[in-house]
């Protein structure tokens, strides 16, 4: 059961006058809106497409792996676009036509799309960083993010090893992490009635047809080749995928709310969703075009439902708002944001250090 942040009248008022300010100042054209929401879409899709295309033409080895690894790396941008919006209902009015795109975009990259949405949106968004409470610190013994977590000796190596183990992270979590929850986890008390059961093995099998069983049938490569591209391509993906997962939350300088025995947590709402994310290029509209949002990351968890492409005019809004009062958020670019997360690492390799 999740814990309830603390009371703080100071940090209610800001986030009522946050929203009073947002409501106020946020201009939405819904015609363009759509325009361009459905431009990205098709430049998406062709993109990923074409990529995928041209993999059926191709006999030179160097050329397939790379143009393989090419597909899957712009599969998971295509749904870095799509899907987190999707799962917080943020594009079409109805709730299932969301649930089934954000389904189908996941099936794209073989990952099982009910689990992650359950423990994101109850678990992650409520309570970031909190030890105990926020799914999304269920990280591998392996690495040591949170100051309470259990120190081993290796991890006076980890931001040495860290990127070696990262590049194995989607491989393992379609392969593994999705079937212990599928078979095992109930601690969110997910409903696993008949459509669940058949959304979960129909996204499994439709993804490796996709990517394993027509290419051994139909591509001009041998098996060998696209096994090595299927690695490469996963290592590719995985490094890119927790690198920027990793830097929304896991910087140096990012807060790790703690919580009492009754499970209360130390600090406001607000402030939790503040502190612990990590912005990158907040008003670049090309990182935010890449990255789908994930770069405005304080914007997105105090503003879940605005779909990202509000993000660069809602960031003007709320970076006066906070710097008038203090509060100033945290923010690196890309690649400061990979070495800020070197940087944690480091600091918590030694035991004890905070």
């Amino acid at each position: 059961m999740r814990g309830s942040h603390i009371k703080i009248e100071k940090d209610s008022l800001l986030l009522k006058h946050l929203y009073a300010e947002v409501k106020e100042k946020l201009e939405i054209n819904n015609s363009r809106f759509l325009f361009l929401l459905w431009l990205k879409f098709l430049f998406y899709l062709l993109i990923t497409a074409g990529s995928y295309y041209t993999l059926f033409f191709i006999t030179d080895t160097s050329a397939f792996i790379l143009t393989y690894t090419l597909y899957g790396f712009l599969a998971l941008v295509f749904a870095f676009n799509f899907a987190h919006d999707l799962s917080h209902d943020s594009i079409f009015k109805s709730r299932k036509l969301n649930n089934l795109c954000y389904t189908l975009f996941y099936t794209m990259v073989g990952a099982h799309a009910e689990a992650w949405k359950v423990r994101h949106v109850q678990s992650h968004h409520y309570c970031p960083n909190v030890d105990g409470q926020d799914a999304d610190m269920k990280i591998t013994k392996w690495i040591r993010v949170i100051p309470s977590q259990k120190y081993y000796s290796f991890h006076k190596y980890q931001h040495y090893y860290a990127s070696f183990l990262y590049m194995t992270y989607s491989l393992f979590w379609i392969v593994k992490k999705d079937f212990v929850n599928y078979f095992w986890e109930e601690e969110y008390k997910i409903e696993k009635n008949l459509n669940y059961h058949l959304i979960f093995w129909l996204q499994k099998i439709t993804y490796l047809i996709i990517i394993l069983v027509i290419p051994l049938v139909y591509f001009k490569v041998s098996w060998q080749i696209i096994a090595v591209s299927f690695f490469v391509m996963h290592a590719v993906q995985s490094i890119f995928l927790l690198y920027t997962f990793f830097m929304t939350h896991h910087v140096k300088g990012s807060e790790y709310p703690t919580t009492k025995e009754d499970g209360t947590i130390s600090t406001s709402w607000i402030m939790n969703q503040i502190k612990s994310s990590n912005d990158m290029h907040p008003f670049s509209k090309i990182a935010n075009f890449i990255m789908g949002g994930f770069n405005n990351h304080i914007a997105h968890h105090l503003f879940p439902n605005i779909h990202h492409l509000h993000y660069i005019k809602l960031n003007r809004i709320i970076y006066p708002f906070l710097i008038e009062r203090g509060i100033v958020p945290n923010q690196t670019t890309y690649w400061g944001g990979i070495v800020g997360h070197l940087q944690l690492l480091k600091q918590r390799s030694t035991f004890n250090k905070n």
